[in-house]
């Protein structure tokens, strides 16, 4: 999504077939480096796509965004790994994209325009919270253990906080529309990394990221048409800060944040780099404070603690040890994160 937040938790991404559960001796130096590009480049895709919009249509920017990563993706992982995608695993990358990518990122990149980069962070992070109800109401979910539903009660209550009776805390609410735009769109990106989870896609993790966000992106330039934005869009009136934005999303915020975040999942333990949930609203709250000049009032800092608290609860939380069988032909899985990555 900033993610850019494309999220998972750590309960679902220890349930993965391809998540490692104990570090696979990756070289020390390429691990840092992907933890800070999970961690910072992840965060600081919020404020990338604040400053984008204020010159690209939000789906353009998004759809944009997306389109070139796949385009890239695709051949590039298509020829690595070798494998032919089948028209299952395409409805399947159809579906995922269209539930992270247009729903999920392109919600954000609309809502951002409305709402704080920071905020809209700390928004998205309870796609987590989402993950655990879906996860429960699907046909042979699990019930959540007692830790994850306080965390799920206390992540609510922090979205109440936010939006809820004016001037509470010395400070302003956040605009309704904007915030119940984020929950849909953390709601989306939930259904669409559940959903991942339990139909085919490929066993390469990135030629699967390529497929769906090849397909995300072209529902994202589709909408874009149809909504006006391309008919109104002129290329000449885009700011160079944004222009640095949308190349600064696609190359970090997708492109390196993808790659450290595949490259984690496999050498180092799930529970360790689920902690990106936890991480990213924190720094995009910071730089949206520092170079937005975004106000962070005693309302925000509460909710936000409220909010984080929640997340930290889930992430945490012990695994379940069932293991889920519908899947006969083990896969590398990834769950395109905004920051889900936005």
């Amino acid at each position: 999504m900033g993610t850019d937040t494309l999220s998972t938790t750590t309960n679902s991404m220890s349930r993965l077939p391809g998540a490692a559960s104990e570090p696979e001796g990756g070289n020390r130096t390429l691990v840092v480096l992907s933890y800070i590009a999970v961690y910072f480049l992840w965060g600081s895709t919020y404020l990338a796509m604040h400053v984008g919009v204020e010159s690209f249509p939000p789906h353009l920017l998004a759809g944009i965004r997306y389109f070139t990563v796949g385009i890239f993706f695709y051949p590039a992982f298509r020829y690595l790994s070798r494998e032919k995608p089948t028209p299952a695993q395409w409805l399947t990358a159809t579906v995922v994209g269209i539930l992270l990518c247009l729903l999920g990122n392109g919600t954000v990149s609309w809502a951002v325009r409305l709402l704080p980069s920071g905020i809209a962070a700390l928004l998205v992070a309870t796609v987590s919270l989402w993950m655990v109800l879906i996860d429960w109401a699907r046909p042979g979910g699990q019930r959540p253990r007692s830790r994850v539903l306080i965390g799920f009660v206390l992540g609510f209550a922090g979205m109440v906080l936010l939006v809820g009776p004016k001037h509470l805390g010395g400070g302003e609410r956040v605009n309704l529309w904007g915030a119940f735009a984020l929950i849909l769109a953390a709601l989306a990106w939930a259904a669409g990394s559940i959903y991942s989870r339990h139909h085919p896609l490929p066993k390469s993790a990135m030629l699967a990221v390529g497929m769906e966000t090849l397909t995300g992106g072209i529902a994202l330039l589709v909408t874009a048409a149809l909504n006006g934005e391309l008919r109104t869009f002129h290329a000449s009136e885009v700011s160079r800060g944004s222009w640095l934005s949308l190349l600064y999303l696609i190359i970090f915020g997708s492109g390196l944040g993808f790659s450290g975040y595949a490259y984690l999942l496999k050498h180092c333990p799930a529970t360790q780099v689920a902690t990106y949930a936890f991480v990213n609203p924190v720094i995009a709250l910071f730089l949206g404070w520092l170079l937005l000049d975004e106000r962070l009032n005693a309302r925000t800092l509460i909710a936000s603690g409220v909010i984080l608290t929640a997340v930290l609860l889930v992430i945490l939380a012990p695994a379940e040890t069932r293991q889920d069988t519908r899947h006969e032909t083990p896969r590398e899985e990834l769950e395109i994160p905004s920051g889900t990555e936005a």
